[in-house]
Parts: structure tokens; sequence; C-alpha cells
């Protein structure tokens, strides 16, 4: 029976969702929120060690300023209002990403947020903010460039695994997305090499619990080879 340690989310359908009920898409990441507090709280009680969540990627500028906007302030709420649910529940927060891009107040809450879990252990909570997986390996290529590592480093995946945001996190077991799309969308492409993928048509509102231990046992069911026999 496989292990799950590290499970990642795309948290598609938000969007989707609000337009299916008739409110504005800003609605649907509201609600958004409330499946993140729980599928969270479920892990933290779970033994699972790490939960990754793409939160907002390198492309999510393109989308529209009215909405960028929106989920700017909503990430900063969330963060504000989750540090007691972390704290609660016994859960670590970490991001991941190029968070220079935000600005200096939302920069210090996610800074402090880390600063203030850092020894909870029942979960690592990971939110993937201004991230993409080929920023994070250009990123982690510009470090080993600028530090010279490579000229005395044998072991260049570890060196580059060494240099990527997830430094010192597992790989990921099983890789679920919500919303019914199949890809990928530049997410954990190094970490998630070998993952479990499970795609859901459930728009992510309306994703539970109990649907994530559906998956968890079809999960713990398949035969994982790493490449081998």
């Amino acid at each position: 029976m496989n292990t799950l340690n590290h499970l990642a989310i795309i948290m598609d359908g938000n969007g989707r969702w609000a337009k299916q009920k008739g409110k504005m898409r800003t609605q649907g990441h509201r609600q958004g929120i409330h499946t993140v507090r729980e599928i969270t709280k479920w892990c933290a009680k779970n033994n699972l060690s790490h939960l990754t969540l793409y939160a907002f990627s390198t492309e999510n500028w393109n989308r529209p300023k009215a909405e960028v906007d929106f989920l700017m302030k909503l990430l900063e709420k969330y963060l504000l209002q989750e540090k007691k649910t972390y704290q609660e529940n016994n859960i670590q927060f970490r991001a991941i990403g190029n968070i220079e891009a935000f600005n200096s107040p939302l920069k210090n809450l996610i800074q402090n947020l880390q600063e203030d879990t850092q020894h909870n252990n029942a979960l690592t909570q990971i939110l993937a903010l201004n991230y993409g997986s080929r920023d994070e390996i250009k990123r982690a290529f510009e470090k080993i460039i600028q530090t010279n590592t490579y000229q005395t480093n044998t072991n260049l995946s570890q060196l580059i695994e060494d240099n990527l945001d997830t430094k010192g996190i597992p790989d990921v077991d099983l890789l679920i997305r919500t919303g019914g799309e199949m890809r990928l969308s530049n997410f954990l492409l190094w970490q998630a090499s070998y993952a479990e993928l499970f795609f859901t048509p459930t728009l992510w509102p309306d994703f539970t619990p109990e649907e994530l231990q559906k998956i968890i046992h079809d999960f713990k069911s398949r035969t994982r080879r790493f490449g081998s026999l």
C-alpha cells in the first residue's frame, strides 16, 4: 500500500462555480477559501506531512486587473484570519514562488506567518504564490550560476533540488486537479515527476474531504514503479 506524505492540489473551478450559480467570480474565490480551510484541517488530522496548494500562478497576473486586485486582498485577508487555524491545528505555513512581486505589507505578512508557525509539526501547508515551475527552475539555475556552486558539486540533480523553492520538502506523491481540466499548468514539474495524477470534474468550491478520501483510497491501490518494473 502506497504511503501518502505529500499531496499537491491544483485548485481549479472557482470562476465556473460562481457562473453556474449566477454569482460574480469573486464569490467563487471566497467559497474556495472555505474549501482550502476544510481540506487543510482534514490533512492535518490524517497524518499527511505536506499539502501544497496552487493559489496564484505567474500567469494569473494576465487576468483582469480588478480580479487580480481582489485576489491579492483576499490572500491578505486569508493569511490574517488563518493564523488562528494554523496554531489551533498545529499547522506550519510555508510559501513557494517569487513573492518579491507582492507589495511590502503582503510580503511581510507571508514572512511573519512563516516565522510564527515554523515550529508547528502536524502538517506543513504550502501555498504556491506567484509560482510557476519554469520560473522556479530558472531562478534555481540563476542562484547556482551566481554562487558558482556547480564547479564544486558533482551531483547536479541534488544541486538543483537544493536551490528550488521546495528545498527540504519531499517529492509529491499524489497530485489532484479539480475542475475537469487535464493539464499540470506549470505546477511542480520537477517535484511531481513520479507523482500519481488524479483529475476530478468537481469544481474546487464543491471539493470535500469525503471526495479526497476516495481519491486517496484509489491512490493507495495503485502500483508505483518509479521507472522500474
